[in-house]
Formats: C-alpha cells, sequence, structure tokens
C-alpha cells in the first residue's frame, strides 16, 4: 500500500509538472487572442527561438542560469520585433488572413532556425544545482528540476494574476480587451500596449488566467495519470496483452474525451473572460 500510494503521489506530481509546462504555452495564447483578437499559429516557434536561445546562451556562457537569463529579454525582444514588422498589420484582418501570416512564420522560423544552429537537435545538460534528488516520502526521490519546473509556473500564475488584477497596466490590458477603441480614444496608446502585450507572450495570459492554469493542470493529470495506471488497472479485467494495447489508445483519447465534456457542458469555459467589444 505504501508503494502505491507513492506512486500515486509521484505520478501527481509528475501530472501537475506537465500541466504547469502547458499552462506556460497556453497562457501566451490566451494572452494574444483575448486581448489582440489575433490568432497566432507561430506561438510554438517563439518556444522554439528561447529554447535555441538559451541552449545557445549557456554553451557560451558556461552557466545555465545565465543563459536562461539571456534568453528571456532575447526571445522578448524578437516577439517585439516580430510584432512591430509582421502582425501589427493583422489586428484589424480576420482570422483567416491572421491564420495564413502566421502560418508563414512559422516556416520563417523553422528555415531561420536550421541555418542559424542546422537541422539536429542540441541539447544542453541539466545543472548540477538541479541534478538531484529529494524525498517527497521516506524511500520516495523526486527529481529537483522537476520541482523547479512546478515552482516557476506556479510564480508565473501568481505573477500573471497580480500583473492583470492588481495594477495599472493590468487594468488597461483588461479595458483593451474589453473595448480597444474606447482606450484609445482615452489617450492610451493602444499599439505601444499591444506591442508590451506581444513580447510578454511567453509568460502571459488574459482571456482567462484561472481557465489556462486549471485546463493546463486538468489535461496534464489526465494524460499522465492515464498513461502511468490505466494499462495496469485494465490488466485486472482483460489479458496482459490487450491491456498493453489498449491502455496507451485510452489515454490518448482521455484528453479528448475530456475537450469533449467540457464543450459539452461548459461550452464557453471553465471560466469564461468577461465580452470584448
Amino acid at each position: 500500500m505504501a508503494i502505491t500510494l507513492g506512486l500515486v503521489l509521484e505520478q501527481t506530481l509528475n501530472g501537475l509538472q506537465y500541466g504547469v509546462m502547458l499552462f506556460l504555452m497556453a497562457a501566451g495564447l490566451t494572452l494574444v487572442f483575448g486581448i489582440m483578437n489575433l490568432v497566432n499559429l507561430a506561438h510554438g516557434s517563439f518556444y522554439m527561438v528561447g529554447a535555441y536561445l538559451a541552449t545557445a546562451f549557456t554553451e557560451k556562457t558556461g552557466s545555465f542560469v545565465l543563459g536562461v537569463a539571456l534568453a528571456l529579454p532575447a526571445t522578448l525582444l524578437v516577439g517585439v520585433l516580430v510584432e512591430i514588422v509582421a502582425l501589427r498589420t493583422l489586428y484589424e484582418r480576420d482570422h483567416l488572413d491572421q491564420v495564413l501570416a502566421t502560418f508563414g512564420l512559422i516556416l520563417f522560423f523553422n528555415e531561420l532556425v536550421a541555418i542559424v544552429w542546422g537541422r539536429a537537435a542540441i541539447f544542453t545538460s541539466v545543472p548540477q544545482f538541479l541534478s538531484g534528488h529529494f524525498r517527497i516520502l521516506p524511500g520516495l526521490p523526486y527529481p529537483t528540476y522537476r520541482a523547479v519546473i512546478i515552482l516557476v509556473g506556479i510564480v508565473v500564475a501568481v505573477f500573471l494574476w497580480a500583473l492583470v488584477t492588481r495594477t495599472r497596466l493590468g487594468m488597461r490590458i483588461r479595458a483593451g480587451a474589453s473595448n480597444r477603441t474606447m482606450i484609445a480614444a482615452l489617450g492610451v496608446d493602444i499599439r505601444l500596449l499591444y506591442t508590451l502585450v506581444f513580447g510578454l507572450i511567453v509568460i502571459g495570459g488574459i482571456g482567462s488566467i484561472r481557465g489556462a492554469i486549471v485546463g493546463a493542470v486538468v489535461v496534464g493529470m489526465a494524460d499522465t495519470l492515464g498513461r502511468a495506471f490505466l494499462k495496469p488497472l485494465l490488466a485486472t479485467m482483460i489479458s496482459p496483452p490487450a491491456a498493453d494495447k489498449a491502455g496507451p489508445a485510452l489515454a490518448s483519447m482521455s484528453i479528448y474525451l475530456l475537450m469533449a465534456a467540457v464543450l459539452f457542458f461548459r461550452p464557453e469555459g471553465l471560466f469564461p473572460a468577461r465580452g470584448r467589444s
């Protein structure tokens, strides 16, 4: 029983870590769509550029922390430049134009990365101070690196909540989401605001921060726990060979079943954002 409980706890933490990573990606999409009404298919390309920059800076400096610290503002600068050069003209266009333009950006960034770093994958090692384990229960170690990812995700979520709900900038962001014409008429530089919002794409979220974090964690938990426990659970009811085939398939389906259930019972989302005019 102790081993079973330990495994459940470990996989729950793995699901939380996966959900936090999903949140860090999904929140930026929520931000850009919620504020700008912009469908940005190239969102993942900024993560790719940031990852390559972090790896390159780490190799140049020999420090993982310094590499990440340099990659964050560098990726923000890339986002700002792309917004100014390519995306600023798309805000008043329909979503089909936005899809086509941002799909073009995906191709552009893919080739740019291949030109600069080559087509072979590059890697960086986990730093020594994050490579160990700590005990979550007697006899049950957990990787420090995974725990740090969870902590960073929670810190980012709290920071975004405070930024959006407790600051003057957040007030302007919410106003821009509700009525961009009115806030521009009141003297707010809406173009500068949009550039700032897009620059924060890597760690952002406004459409519904609660919805982004809850949805990401639920999906992360469903995927991780399903892959860990569905196969052994099915093995108690059907033959092991059949469970080996059915378990991974059902685990992969669980996310889509969850999505269908949410769309059926809560078509407006778990925590819908306020309407935008």
